[in-house]
C-alpha cells in the first residue's frame, strides 16, 4: 500500500490531525493551551515517577506513551523498525536535559509555542522566535561538519526497550499503582497535573498521531531546519496546517482568547520566553529532532532517541528540583542561569564536533 503522508497534501493533512486532535484533548479535559505538549508531558510522568515533588505537575500522559507505541507499530508495519544506536548517547541525553529546561523556562515544547499561538496567547510569538533562533545557530555548526557521529546496528531486542518501558507506564497508570504510602505513583489533586481528557481518547489519539507522524517524518525542528537549510518547505507546510486547524478548532470549541495577559500556565518575561526556547532550539537541531520526532525516532528503535528521551525526563526533574522551571508567576529564581549554562554547552559541543567531524 503506498504511503501518501510523505506527500505535501499528506503532511498537511498530518498537521491538520494533530492540530485538530490538540484542541479536542483540551476541550475534553486536558490543560488550556496544552492539548499536546510533550515536554510538559514528560515534567509530567517524571513528576509521577517522584524525580521531582512538584504535586501540580504529576501525571502518567498517556499521551506520550501512544505517541511512541504508535510509532512503534507504524514502522513495524511498514518494514521501518531498524534498531540502532551508538551514536554520542551521552551528548545526546545531556542536550535532553538542557532541551527540557529551555522548554520549562518557557513553558512548552515546540508543538506547545504552536499551539498557545493558536489559542491566542501572544507570548508563545516571542517563543517560536527563539526556537527558529536557536535552530538558525544549529544550523551554522551544521554547514560547518557537525555530526555526533554514525550509528550502528542493534538486536531487534534492544528497540524494544522504549516501547516496553511505555507499556510499563501505561499499565501503572491503568492500575493507579503505589509502591509506597502517599507514592510513588503520583497523581496531581490540583493544577495543570490534575487536568486530562479520559485515558482511552488520550492513549487513542496519541496512537494515531504517532503513527502518522512517522509515516510522514513530521517535525517542527526539521521544519524551520529544512526552510533555512535548504529552500524546502514541505514540513513546514504540516507545522502551518497544524497552526490554522488548531486555530479553527479553538474558534469552534470557543478555547481562543487573544492577549498576553493572563493566558494559561505562561508567564509574559519576553526575554526568557525567547531565549529559553533559543536553548531548546539549538538543543534540538543538534540531537536532529524535536522532541516529537524523538519519541518517533524512538518508536522506530533509535536508541540515541531513546536517551534524548530519557535526557529530557531527568531534566524535567532537575528543572523542577533546582528552582529552574517557569510558573505562571514568572521566571524561577535560577532559571536564567541554567539557560545560559545551557546554551555555553550546547555551543561548546558545536564547536568540538565540528573538529571531530573533521
Amino acid at each position: 500500500m503506498k504511503n501518501i503522508f510523505p506527500s505535501r497534501a499528506g503532511i498537511i493533512i498530518v498537521g491538520a490531525i494533530i492540530g485538530i486532535g490538540a484542541a479536542l484533548l483540551q476541550y475534553l479535559g486536558n490543560p488550556p493551551n496544552m492539548g499536546i505538549c510533550v515536554a510538559c508531558m514528560e515534567r509530567d510522568i517524571a513528576g509521577a515517577l517522584g524525580l521531582h515533588r512538584a504535586d501540580i505537575v504529576q501525571y502518567l500522559r498517556p499521551e506520550i506513551m501512544g505517541l511512541l507505541l504508535g510509532a512503534f507499530v507504524a514502522a513495524l508495519f511498514a518494514g521501518e523498525y531498524k534498531p540502532r544506536g551508538g551514536s554520542s548517547p551521552l551528548i545526546r541525553f545531556f542536550l535532553g536535559i538542557f532541551a527540557m529546561i529551555g522548554a520549562l523556562v518557557f513553558l512548552g515544547c515546540p508543538w506547545r509555542a504552536i499551539l498557545r499561538l493558536a489559542g491566542g496567547d501572544g507570548n508563545a510569538i516571542l517563543g517560536i522566535l527563539g526556537l527558529i533562533t536557536g535552530i538558525f545557530i544549529g544550523i551554522q555548526f551544521l554547514k560547518r561538519g557537525f555530526s555526533l557521529g554514525r550509528s550502528y546496528s542493534q538486536a531487534r531486542a534492544s528497540g524494544w526497550i522504549m516501547p516496553g518501558l511505555m507499556i510499563g507506564l501505561l499499565l501503572l497508570l491503568i492500575f493507579k499503582v503505589s509502591f509506597a504510602e502517599g507514592g510513588p505513583v503520583f497523581f496531581s489533586v490540583k493544577g495543570p497535573g490534575s487536568l486530562h481528557a479520559p485515558i482511552l481518547i488520550s492513549l487513542a489519539a496519541g496512537l494515531i498521531i504517532g503513527a502518522l507522524a512517522q509515516r510522514s517524518r513530521f517535525c517542527t525542528m526539521g521544519a524551520f531546519r529544512d526552510v533555512m537549510l535548504t529552500k524546502d518547505f514541505h514540513l513546514i507546510s504540516g507545522v502551518l496546517s497544524l497552526l490554522v486547524f488548531a486555530f479553527a478548532a479553538n474558534l469552534i470549541f470557543g478555547q481562543f482568547h487573544p492577549g498576553f495577559e493572563g493566558q494559561p500556565i505562561a508567564h509574559t518575561n519576553h526575554v526568557w520566553n525567547f531565549l529559553g526556547m533559543t536553548l531548546a532550539g539549538l538543543a534540538f537541531a543538534l540531537a536532529g529532532g524535536c522532541p516529537g520526532r524523538q519519541l518517533f525516532l524512538s518508536g522506530e528503535g533509535d536508541a540515541d532517541a531513546g536517551v534524548f528521551v530519557l535526557g529530557m525526563i531527568v531534566g524535567a526533574g532537575v528543572a523542577h528540583n533546582f528552582a529552574l522551571a517557569s510558573s505562571p508567576k514568572g521566571v524561577a529564581a535560577l532559571g536564567p542561569t541554567a539557560v545560559v549554562i545551557g546554551l555555553v554547552f550546547c555551543v561548546i559541543i558545536g564547536f568540538t564536533m565540528i573538529e571531530r567531524a573533521k
